[in-house]
This record gives structure tokens, sequence and C-alpha cells, in this order.
């Protein structure tokens, strides 16, 4: 895919006062007036009450055209090939204009794992897509009898010349009804232990044997979806890493997704579940409860936790960005899952009776109600938290791992549910 930019005159060696002068003109003369007018008026609510999604979609291109999108990316693919405290720099200059990435499973999770994993051709064929959102991306790994036990998967790749054929369910794939590519990773070699016999593919999603239906989320939305696959098809030259090797490939992504549902700072999907504890600010004066001690003690311990994670997070971001994915990023994962079903707590408490009854209407739900319910997935999305502590265990903070009796048998010996 050849696609068109114009980066803005930023590199590693401009100075960052100079590079944020450049982002200031290019925000005054391409970003509109009522978009700019609003952000000094009332930031992000201002901005959205003037500024619909279509709008929002339409303007697009011109953002992804300048390298701001994934500014660490080559300038080839779409970037501008800065160093993570250089995009941190450009980034804060650009919040006040809630300039929110779309494609997010492509810029967080497939791109730094074809960055870090692909050839020269992929990265090619792809990334221009995923910054410019031409291309939608989803991810095709959890399946019902393989979610926490990820490598135990059962859908199966099989060579057909030039192509792969592969068969078998996917659960949980977050936008795959929007997707035009999955991240797939299925059995090639069942005769081999569970995680050497896995390849990673870049699935085509729109042809014949691919099959979505929707799962339907306590709030009534649909984010999630079953897929199945009877027979799709997927070229050999879309095959990332070596055949077999799929699990290596995998983790890379998995510490991507880790990374995006990370929470605040992550560089992927902010505040997954509700509002931040700014917002519970407001509520408790609004419900007349800001100077109740124990309401004031919640509010600062919440605060302060979501500092630690914010630097935590810019930490592996950075690494994350360029491809460099590590088991770290299961910290903010771990700790994300925590703070925000915590601060949904403290929003419904605040709320009191209004959060256990309220007006019919065409979206009854009150915002903290549905982000109370929401937050209940964090602690299994990008892998529970349960998984994702023994891998910081095991993984980061060399712990013995934990006994297998199946260790080093052909997955086709291993029991299965």
């Amino acid at each position: 895919m050849t696609t068109p930019f114009a980066p803005l005159p930023v590199t590693d060696d401009t100075d960052p006062a100079t590079a944020v002068e450049v982002v200031r003109d290019w925000v005054a003369t391409a970003v509109p007036e009522a978009w700019r007018v609003a952000a000094a008026r009332g930031g992000a609510a201002a901005i959205r009450a003037v500024r619909s999604r279509a709008d929002y979609e339409a303007w697009y291109p011109t953002f992804a055209a300048t390298g701001l999108v994934a500014p660490q990316w080559p300038r080839a693919y779409g970037g501008l090939g800065v160093s993570g405290r250089l995009a941190r720099v450009l980034e804060a200059e650009l919040a006040p204009y809630n300039l929110g990435r779309l494609n997010v499973l492509g810029l967080n999770l497939a791109g730094p794992t074809i960055l870090a994993f692909g050839t020269e051709a992929q990265q090619a064929r792809f990334l221009p897509g995923i910054v410019t959102n031409t291309e939608i991306w989803c991810q095709l790994f959890s399946e019902p009898g393989a979610g926490s036990d990820l490598a135990s998967l059962a859908t199966r790749a099989e060579r057909d010349g030039d192509e792969w054929v592969l068969t078998g369910q996917k659960v949980w794939s977050t936008w795959a009804h929007f997707a035009d590519f999955g991240m797939c990773i299925a059995r090639t070699d069942p005769t081999v232990p569970k995680r050497a016999g896995i390849t990673y593919f870049l699935l085509p999603m729109r042809q014949p044997g691919v099959e979505v239906r929707p799962l339907i989320q306590i709030t009534g939305e649909h984010d999630f979806n079953e897929v199945f696959l009877s027979g799709a098809r997927v070229p050999d030259a879309f095959r990332v890493g070596a055949e077999g090797d799929g699990w290596t490939v995998a983790n890379a992504t998995l510490s991507g997704e880790r990374q995006m549902v990370a929470g605040p700072g992550s560089g992927g999907v902010d505040r997954i579940g509700g509002a931040g504890v700014d917002a519970l600010v407001g509520l408790a004066r609004a419900r007349g409860r800001d100077r109740d001690p124990r309401v004031r003690e919640r509010l600062a311990e919440l605060w302060s936790l979501e500092q630690i994670r914010r630097r935590t997070n810019a930490r592996v971001r950075d690494n994350a960005r360029v491809g460099r994915l590590g088991p770290e990023s299961s910290i903010g994962k771990v700790t994300n899952a925590d703070v925000n079903v915590r601060t949904q707590e403290l929003a419904v408490d605040l709320l009191g009776a209004d959060a256990a009854a309220w007006p019919a209407g065409p979206d009854p739900l009150p915002r903290e109600v549905r982000g109370f319910l929401r937050s209940r997935a964090n602690r299994i999305e990008g892998g529970t938290s349960e998984v994702n502590r023994t891998i910081l265990g095991e993984r980061v903070l060399g712990l013995p791992r934990e006994p297998d009796p199946h260790h080093g048998a052909a997955w086709q010996d291993v029991p299965r549910s």
C-alpha cells in the first residue's frame, strides 16, 4: 500500500522548543477553528459538543499525514522517527485538542508487532494503512477453550501452496465487526509442545470463511465478538515470523495489548470503563460530599495511584511504540484494572440512590453506572489480572514457574476442555 505522507519538519535532532512551535503552527492552520475555541473554553467535553465522530473521521487524514499519529514510527510508514522523549513533548502540545487516535488496535498491537517481527515488505504494506485508519484491525487470539491458557489454542492452519487455510473459533474479538484484518494465531503443528506449534498470521477479515457474531455487553453496547473461521485463507506472505514461532510473536502483541489497557499515559485506550479522579472530584462537589473526610481520603489515594501509574506507563510506552515489547507492560495492566474498578465504585457510591434507579429514556444508564458496569471487564481483558500477576512473578521478578505436569508434551497428547 502506498500512502502519501507530508511529515512535519520535526526530527530527533529538532530542539524541543522548535518542535513545539511547529506543532502550534500546524494546529493553528489545520485544526478547525470551532474545535480550537471549544478546547480553550471547556476542554474535551466542549470539543465533543461541536465535533461529531463523523466530522473527526472525515478530518483525520489531515492529522495522519503529519506523522503525529505515531511519531516514533519511521517516517516512510507515517511517523516522524523521533524518540520517546520528543514524542511526549509533541503529545503534550496536542493534548488540549482531544485528537484521539483511531484504529487503536492497529496502532498499539498490530503496528508494534509488525515493526518488531515483520518483514520490510509487510511493514510497507500494513503500517501506512494503520496510521491513516484506512485498514481497521482486530485481534484473533482467545478461544472458548483457550483463554487464560492461550497457548493451548486449537484453531488449525494448514498449508495449501502459497496460502494457509484456517479453521476454528475465536472469541472476545474486540471490534472484529469493523475490521479489515485480524492478528491471528493458529496451530500449524500438533505434534510438538503447545507453544512450539503456533504460527502468527495477518488474516484478511472480509472474505468467505470468516463469520463474525456479536457479543452484547451488560451495558447494551457491542464491542466484542465471536469469530468463526471455516476455511479462511491467508497468503504465506502475511505470515509474521517463522512457522512455529508464533508464540514469540504473539507475546509482543499481548504486551502491546496490556499496555493499551493500562490506563492514562499508556498511549492507547484511556480510562476504559469510565471517568477518572478529576470527574469524581466534580461529582463529590455536586453531591455535597467533598468535605467528607472518608471521601477525600479515597480521592487522594486514587489520584496518587493514577500519577504513579502514569509515570510507570510512560517508560513502558516508549518501548512499545518502537516494537520493544516485554512483560513489564503487565504492571500497568494489573494496576489499571484495580484502580479503575475502585474509581468506578467510588463514583456509584457518590451517586447514591441515583445509581440504583433513574428515569427512563433513550440512553437510560447514567454515565457513572455505565462506567461501573464496564469496569468489571478490566480485570479480564488483556489477560486476567491473575495471569498477569503470574507473568510478573515469573518473567519480571524471576520467581520459579508453577509446576506443569504436561510440560514438554506434544499438544495433541495434552488433555483439554
